[in-house]
């Protein structure tokens, strides 16, 4: 199975599986503009970008609310605030 993150604004808005029969059957980076062009053919809008459930690649498995860094073609999870004590 293949796993596609939704991009608006650099952040991750949704994350689908596309079967692998769906994606040409091969491995990242071949099988991404085949993925997407079959997400677009179901008529789902937006940028979709691959991303790998075992962080095989983009730094990490994309997840709702991560970050999407171009320049490093990673995704990035958000910060966690630590909670002040009292």
């Amino acid at each position: 199975m293949a796993h596609f993150a939704q991009i608006k604004n650099n952040i991750v808005k949704n994350v689908i599986v596309v079967s692998n029969d769906d994606c040409g059957g091969g491995d990242y980076p071949d099988s991404e503009p085949i993925g997407q062009t079959f997400i677009a053919s179901l008529g789902i809008a937006g940028e979709w970008l691959q991303t790998s459930y075992h962080a095989n690649f983009r730094g990490c498995y994309a997840s709702i609310g991560y970050t999407y860094d171009a320049d490093l073609d990673e995704f990035v999870p958000p910060t966690i605030e630590p909670i002040d004590e009292p």
